[in-house]
């Protein structure tokens, strides 16, 4: 029996991941220039005498989830019979995606002086595509993912892709620091701070607020912060638990499935802030974010969620827009406190400045995305109503 193509998730979450390989990859895209080898002579290179283990794991499990991806989009579009032939095209066809991409970024490393083309990095890169396409065909063999088509099908709308690849984003975003917990979004300083860095030595500069001059800091003795206010507080992480709880409610109608979800989202975000916490400081201050404010806002955002369930979908993006302007409202006149700043730059700076970059870039656009979606989702269902009134005139 034919199979008829499904639509899934792992074709734009493939393409997202793909940015932020790229991203990974050729960061701080600075110094470009010609360094005397080949595009490709890293290729012919010795093997390099130094290495570690990070730098092993951190290229296989790098490439692991673009593989995986891949070859599960094409399984989950696939048509016809030939289930096992399909699957060996699918995972050669990732692997192959995943060879070729990182062997074109390997070579454009070669003109970044802070970056080095590594022939290991390439076939590591490789095998871990190929583990994680691999992996996807097993998982397809065992026919866990049409249990998953199945789960979804009976959880979710039709129309639910874009809304689970930002679910499924969330918690990755929860990872980076942030001046308030669940405080997602916050890009007002570094825009100006960027705009202030372009204006440089130009008339415009004087059109910028004055920056902030309210005591001494931490960091730096001459500019100050004013300390968050706990009602702030509170209310961003009322509104950052509400979010993502709204955004689901929109592609779930049940209304035990919507509970199921509230208690799985509230221990993603107490998991993900947890993680956040211990790379950020150190295991032992796991639970300094976890203060009264932060209690008292996700037990009030827990009562609401659950008030809420029997909202309709209509409602629930109506609701879920105005509480993203509300929220990053709030979240971009948040001051940032010393800490938060020093935080910010051990991530920028430290080891893992790659992966680092990532979750920032993901915790500063995450809620643009979410409102870019609903718009676009509540304009789509206004013209699919209005067609067929037009087309009955």
């Amino acid at each position: 029996m034919s199979r008829a193509p499904h639509k899934t998730s792992a074709w734009p979450l493939a393409g997202m991941y793909v940015v932020l390989v790229v991203y990974a990859s050729l960061y701080p895209f600075e110094g470009w220039r010609d360094q005397g080898p080949l595009p490709l002579g890293f290729l012919l290179a010795p093997w390099p005498q130094y290495w570690t283990a990070f730098d092993l794991w951190a290229n296989v499990l790098g490439y692991a989830p673009l593989g995986f991806l891949l070859a599960l989009g094409a399984l989950r579009t696939r048509s016809g019979d030939g289930v096992v032939g399909w699957a060996g095209w699918a995972v050669g066809g990732a692997t192959l995606a995943g060879c070729l991409l990182s062997l074109l970024l390997e070579a454009m490393q070669a003109y970044l002086p802070l970056r080095v083309a590594s022939n290991v990095d390439w076939i590591l890169n490789t095998g871990g595509a190929w583990l994680g396409a691999l992996a996807a065909a097993l998982l397809e063999r065992l026919g866990a993912l049409d249990r998953w088509g199945r789960f979804r099908s009976r959880w979710f709308v039709s129309e639910a892709r874009g809304a689970l690849v930002l679910l499924a984003l969330w918690p990755c975003a929860l990872l980076a620091p942030t001046a308030v917990p669940l405080g997602l979004g916050q890009v007002y300083e570094q825009t100006e701070s960027g705009l202030r860095s372009l204006l440089e030595g130009t008339p415009w500069l004087g059109w910028l607020p004055p920056l902030p001059m309210v005591g001494p800091s931490l960091l730096s003795p001459g500019l100050g912060v004013a300390p968050l206010a706990p009602l702030m507080v509170w209310a961003c992480v009322v509104l950052g638990v509400l979010i993502p709880c709204l955004l689901g409610y929109c592609v779930i109608r049940a209304y035990m499935r919507r509970a199921v979800f509230v208690v799985v989202l509230l221990f993603a975000a107490v998991g993900a802030n947890l993680l956040s916490a211990a790379m950020s400081y150190s295991p032992a201050h796991a639970w300094t974010w976890l203060n009264t404010p932060v209690q008292t806002g996700l037990v009030v955002a827990t009562v609401l969620a659950l008030l809420l369930l029997r909202v309709p979908v209509r409602v629930a993006a109506a609701l879920l827009l105005v509480l993203l302007g509300v929220f990053l409202s709030l979240i971009n006149q948040a001051p940032t406190s010393p800490y938060y700043a020093h935080n910010l730059q051990v991530w920028e700076q430290g080891r893992f400045i790659r992966f680092h970059g990532v979750t920032l870039w993901l915790g500063r656009l995450w809620p643009y995305a979410v409102l870019g979606y609903v718009l676009a989702r509540v304009w789509r269902e206004r013209r699919e109503r209005q067609e067929p009134k037009s087309g009955a005139a």
